[in-house]
């Protein structure tokens, strides 16, 4: 969760399973962005948002995450969410500042469960654009995503069937080793 807000060496002021969380979240994060599926998804936000597409992308592939019944069903998101906030309150020493910062709206709003809505998903498309230095609106962008829904999610299936394999693979590799490098 931390991952986005720990630049250079800062990484290196964690605990070993902190480190190991963030070398998880950058492989996954290098694996998407080199993705053929992904790549075609990005282009859908390319010309509105040129460098920031990826962004939209990862906004979009939360969304279909989030709404996938064979990940979640019936309500399981909105425990696992509840999970999630819940292992985060044991470790907020650990969190940087802006992600302390962003914390107790994120639990507060339940933005991991809203992710499953097209409201929450704009909510999340606007954060985008709140967090970028450039970035002056996100209702293109939330068209967009209505615009080319079915494109989307055809691009989350394919992209979802092979990074949950890789993920649990790296994940494997990094959680039985003793001293990595990130």
């Amino acid at each position: 969760m931390i991952s986005d807000f720990v630049k250079g060496k800062r990484k290196f002021d964690y605990p070993p399973d902190i480190q190991k969380g963030i070398a998880l979240h950058r492989a996954i994060d290098a694996f998407t962005d080199e993705h053929e599926i992904t790549k075609r998804a990005k282009e859908i936000f390319r010309p509105a948002y040129r460098l920031y597409s990826g962004a939209f992308t990862d906004v979009v592939y939360d969304h279909f995450l989030a709404a996938d019944e064979n990940e979640f069903p019936e309500n399981s998101l909105h425990d696992f969410a509840q999970s999630v906030y819940t292992t985060l309150d044991r470790h907020t020493q650990w969190m940087p500042d802006r992600f302390a910062g962003m914390f107790p709206y994120m639990k507060e709003q339940n933005w991991l469960y809203h992710y499953r809505t097209r409201w929450g998903t704009g909510k999340s498309l606007g954060g985008v654009v709140r967090r970028s230095q450039y970035l002056t609106e996100s209702e293109t962008a939330f068209r967009l995503f209505e615009q080319h829904y079915q494109l989307l999610q055809d691009c989350y299936r394919h992209f979802w069937a092979a990074i949950k394999p890789f993920a649990a693979q790296k994940f494997e590799e990094l959680h039985n080793k003793e001293n990595f490098t990130l």
